[in-house]
């Protein structure tokens, strides 16, 4: 696999695509193709510069030498670390772009946002005092990639945010966050070593193992929540839900634990679709 894709971590991906995907079919007949793409555009180079950013910052910390997930670009030596910066610094510039166009096609207001977005992406492991290193990912996570996500581009598409809006965009961030917490388990015993607090560190792991089936339960239980009759489908992604929270509940640890993290993105991604056809037809 070419070390750029391979550095990208495509299997993140689906905490981008999924809230547009469901924020565009909540918007019903308001909806707009050319924004909701350029909505895709800014969550996924945002979550790809994330991914490059923490690969440098990690990397230039020393944090990643002896990681057991998948391999880091500057750890593993594939790449300098100024070349993952400059690869962080495109793709923020990529989806700093189509976000001031979304702004232009909608509301000023979105610059602040994205500029707050961007701080919060580097933020996460970089600098002196990373709260990504405090047990505080979660928290960004589901703020940007659950709520700003797709309330944002509801509104860039409707011109207004509603409250079912905000209960759309709690299961797309608490399944983005449930991507987040398989991987601090998996390296929580790495991770405590070499001085980060993850939540999955601070709260242990049997604690962050249940933890991480509550952020699935949760997505089921806030669709459901919605009270539209037909969100009753995204059940049909149960079997799979149950999968995987009885493989993490029965203490699968270390590189057994990569295939959850591609799984657990599946069912980022089957659960939004579902969702998504339930909001269409309502």
């Amino acid at each position: 696999m070419n070390k750029w894709i391979l550095g990208a971590r495509p299997r993140t991906l689906p905490a981008a695509i999924a809230p547009v995907v469901v924020a565009t079919a909540l918007a019903g007949s308001d909806w707009n193709w050319f924004r909701a793409a350029l909505a895709l555009k800014v969550g996924v180079w945002l979550q790809i510069g994330v991914n490059f950013a923490n690969d440098y910052s990690d990397g230039i910390k020393g944090t990643d030498s002896n990681r057991i997930g998948p391999t880091r670009l500057v750890a593993s030596g594939l790449a300098t670390a100024k070349q993952v910066k400059t690869a962080a610094l495109i793709s923020f510039g990529i989806a700093s772009i189509a976000g001031i166009w979304l702004s232009l096609l909608s509301s000023p207001w979105l610059l602040l946002i994205g500029i707050a977005a961007i701080a919060a992406a580097w933020g996460y492991t970089g600098g002196k005092n990373p709260y990504g290193y405090n047990g505080l990912g979660e928290v960004s996570v589901f703020i940007f990639f659950g709520l700003t996500a797709t309330v944002g581009t509801f509104y860039t598409q409707t011109g207004h945010a509603t409250a079912l809006s905000v209960l759309c965009a709690i299961p797309m961030g608490a399944l983005a966050c449930a991507i987040l917490a398989v991987n601090n388990i998996r390296d929580r015993a790495q991770d405590e070593l070499v001085g980060k607090r993850t939540l999955a560190v601070r709260v242990g792991d049997i604690r962050a193992r249940r933890g991480f089936v509550a952020l699935l339960a949760i997505a089921h239980l806030a669709a459901i929540a919605t009270f539209i009759p037909w969100t009753l489908i995204t059940l049909a992604a149960l079997p799979l839900t149950i999968s995987i929270a009885r493989s993490v509940l029965s203490g699968t640890s270390g590189s057994a634990l990569i295939p959850l993290l591609g799984k657990t993105g599946k069912l980022q991604i089957i659960f939004a679709l579902l969702f998504s056809i339930a909001l269409t037809i309502q």
